[in-house]
């Protein structure tokens, strides 16, 4: 399988449809079909989940809506990797540095520093006591799943063009810029040329993956069990 950057050229075609260059460009056409309000439909839909963390029932039922999303826009071609995350075991913390007489200890934080947000591992931060409830259950090593769709080419099948975003988040909120913009994203594309009526001339696939969070280790597993395809 050859995989090409997204830079490489126009890779649109449809039966039918005329050069870029016409009246009718099939990159046009298809930017058109592009719809906000589904994409926010899309975003909403993924924030009920909460943060999807990984190695939780939230996350794992985000995963199974994504892929009957992708299904329903006719991305048949589903497929998920499965993995099992172990984390390795954190490093010794480093010895104190010694001190010299006369010296003075810490240090002065200059300048103004703004909200951070709620921190990842303090949920009384969080106000909203829904978002508390939603996001109760902790992360824990295990097995993984993510799921990703296929459109095959019809002139290069072998070549592909791979996009995507992680699913995952974090923050006892509803991850809705970390990931679930981006994931929506690739959604919304993915919906527009999985439409029967568009060929691509190269295949591509739309990749959502999951435990980026913990350091890529979900797309890390993707190239490990599919690099030698």
């Amino acid at each position: 399988m050859k995989l090409l950057p997204l830079t490489t050229g126009v890779f649109l075609a449809s039966s039918g449809w005329a050069q870029r260059d016409a009246p009718n460009d099939p990159i046009k056409t298809l930017v058109g079909r592009l719809d906000l309000e589904r994409y926010k439909a899309t975003l909403k839909g993924l924030t009920k989940f909460g943060d999807r963390r990984e190695g939780t029932d939230r996350n794992r039922a985000a995963i199974d809506w994504i892929e009957s999303q992708l299904k329903s826009y006719g991305c048949a071609n589903t497929d998920r990797i499965h993995y099992e995350y172990r984390p390795p075991s954190p490093p010794a913390p480093p010895p104190p540095r010694p001190r010299f007489p006369g010296a003075q200890g810490g240090g002065v934080i200059k300048g103004q520093l703004g909200s951070r947000g709620v921190p990842d591992n303090d949920p009384d931060v969080q106000p909203d006591a829904r978002l508390r409830q939603l996001n109760m259950q902790p992360s824990t090593p295990g097995p993984r799943e993510e799921v990703f769709c296929t459109k095959i080419g019809t002139t290069h099948p072998e070549e592909m063009y791979i996009v995507g975003a992680h699913t995952d988040g974090r923050g006892w909120g509803e991850a809705a810029n970390d990931d679930a913009s981006g994931t929506a994203l690739v959604m919304e594309i993915a919906r527009i040329l999985s439409a029967p009526e568009v060929t691509t001339e190269r295949s591509i696939r739309f990749a959502l993956w999951n435990n980026e969070e913990a350091g890529g280790a979900g797309s890390r597993a993707y190239v490990d069990q599919r690099k030698d395809l």
